[in-house]
């Protein structure tokens, strides 16, 4: 049944996850680590209580979806905006993908000096930084989904004499959906990684990079490991989620891929 196979899946996947933390815990207790480098769970547990019985962990959590949430409207649209100009355009297409496939070489974070001189190091900064990592992954998934779109499908299009608005709607878009949903999930995975990027290279403030910092800082590592767990849940609990989306928007793509 699909149900008891999605469950069994998600099982194994766990599997690892529970592995690390058993050996974690077992090497924080028998002293192979010390202690103050590799806490306890439970005292990592004790100050995730704390964090949360005072508000700051849910604050800092907050800020951060919140930052994130706007740098991936930010670069998705952007990038379905792009991706269609160069996937429709022999012109763009050639011009443009070839200095930019050379750009995407580029390590994300080493735009992160640019982008401080342009926008300087506050709120603006941080968003226009996940915008750019979500949408790198959205041109590129689309431009592939539009010249993969099937030479019958714009046949169809030619003999129902469509426009270049109806070409896009009822053919490109539709043929490219699969691969658009592919670039939107891994921009949603990339612009939470780059939120935490942002937050821990650029100016402080609110969220679980700072939260982070806060815990280098004052050498506090229970504080410092349990952003990490939570950057780790978050970044799980999004790609899951993702995923789960696609099954259900394109159930037939997921089907072929399986047969």
């Amino acid at each position: 049944m699909p149900g008891s196979a999605a469950l069994g899946s998600l099982g194994r996947g766990l599997i690892l996850p529970a592995g690390l933390l058993l050996t974690w815990e077992v090497a924080s207790h028998s002293g192979l680590v010390n202690r103050q480098f590799l806490p306890p769970l439970e005292h990592v547990g004790a100050t995730a209580w704390q964090e949360m019985a005072s508000g700051e962990l849910l604050e800092a959590l907050a800020a951060s979806l919140r930052r994130d949430l706007l740098g991936f409207a930010l670069g998705s649209g952007a990038g379905v905006l792009i991706g269609l100009l160069l996937g429709l355009s022999t012109i763009a297409d050639r011009v443009v993908m070839t200095w930019f496939n050379g750009l995407k070489q580029i390590a994300l974070l080493a735009w992160i000096p640019l982008i401080s001189l342009w926008f300087g190091f506050d709120e603006m900064a941080k968003i226009v930084f996940i915008g750019l990592a979500a949408a790198i992954p959205v041109i590129l998934n689309l431009v592939e989904g539009i010249h993969a779109t099937s030479r019958k499908l714009v046949e169809v299009g030619e003999m129902f004499r469509f426009n270049r608005a109806q070409f896009i709607l009822y053919v490109y878009l539709p043929a490219a959906m699969p691969s658009l949903l592919t670039g939107l999930h891994l921009a949603l995975i990339y612009g939470w990684l780059a939120t935490i990027g942002a937050e821990y290279f650029m100016a402080a403030g609110p969220g679980i990079g700072g939260l982070i910092i806060a815990g280098r800082e004052r050498f506090d590592m229970d504080l410092v490991m349990l952003g990490i767990l939570v950057v780790g849940s978050v970044g799980f609990l999004v790609d899951r989620g993702a995923s789960w989306l696609e099954r259900r928007l394109i159930p037939w793509h997921g089907a072929s891929a399986r047969a």
